[in-house]
């Protein structure tokens, strides 16, 4: 007597692995998006004494997931998408059109927006010419933003003549943060920030900057081209550095 032939099993287990494939590929992407940060050392207090890192932070996962808390509340991401979009975005287009008629920004510039959010800086730089312009942030907004930290640009070194920054009280490391765009820029390029001197910065800041010299002494490729008041939406100054040439070697 035959004995019926059993049925194959290979098409059931692959079916069962493509279903828990398909049933986890949400969870491994989002694993993969906020994947540890390798450690920094420890933050070192400024020398100057106008630079002071705030404490609290038990490791560099709870710092980002601090500024990520910012970054992805459905709240902010709604106004920054609606409500300030148009007024932010004039804003920062009269802020780069002046930097235009200094001739420290031009239409074949390309520029990068540090900590740039949603990407409302991006989108006034290509209003006033600048098309070839993108940000970074921790979150994606694309097209104009892309994902990236900015104590590691995800760039290579001098990639860009143009760079600016409205967050430089959210590092935490600001040594790093001055030497990712000390090392994307090409050389002569300007670096324009906006920062806030004669008020404390928001809870999710990093640091607070009391004076102008503790970015002097920081930006140690770069001299001081100028320093004025502006009403950046909380930060009261611009500081502009141009990146020194170098002079090759003999």
């Amino acid at each position: 007597m035959k004995h019926p032939q059993s049925a194959n099993p290979k098409p059931t287990v692959f079916k069962c692995f493509l279903l828990s494939l398909l049933l986890s590929l949400p969870f491994l992407l989002l694993r993969h998006h906020l994947r540890p940060h390798p450690p920094y050392p420890p933050p070192l207090p400024s020398s100057s004494g106008d630079l002071r890192i705030r404490p609290g932070y038990t490791s560099y996962e709870a710092y980002i997931q601090r500024q990520l808390n910012k970054t992805l509340n459905p709240r902010l991401r709604r106004v920054w998408t609606t409500r300030d979009w148009d007024r932010k975005v004039s804003a920062f287009a009269r802020f780069f059109s002046d930097l235009q008629r200094r001739r420290l920004l031009f239409n074949s510039s390309r520029a990068l927006c540090v900590g740039a959010r949603v990407g409302q800086e991006v989108e006034a730089l290509r209003r006033v010419g600048v098309a070839d312009s993108v940000g970074i942030d921790l979150v994606p907004a694309p097209p104009l933003v892309v994902e990236g930290d900015f104590h590691r640009q995800p760039f290579a070194d001098g990639e860009f003549d143009f760079e600016f920054s409205n967050v430089f009280d959210h590092a935490l490391y600001p040594g790093r943060f001055v030497g990712e765009i000390e090392r994307t820029l090409r050389s002569s390029g300007v670096c324009a920030l906006h920062v806030a001197l004669a008020r404390r910065a928001d809870k999710y800041s990093a640091n607070d900057l009391l004076s102008v010299e503790p970015l002097v002494e920081l930006f140690k490729g770069l001299e001081l081209v100028h320093v004025r008041k502006v009403d950046g939406f909380g930060l009261d100054t611009e500081v502009v550095f141009r990146k020194k040439i170098r002079q090759p070697l003999l």
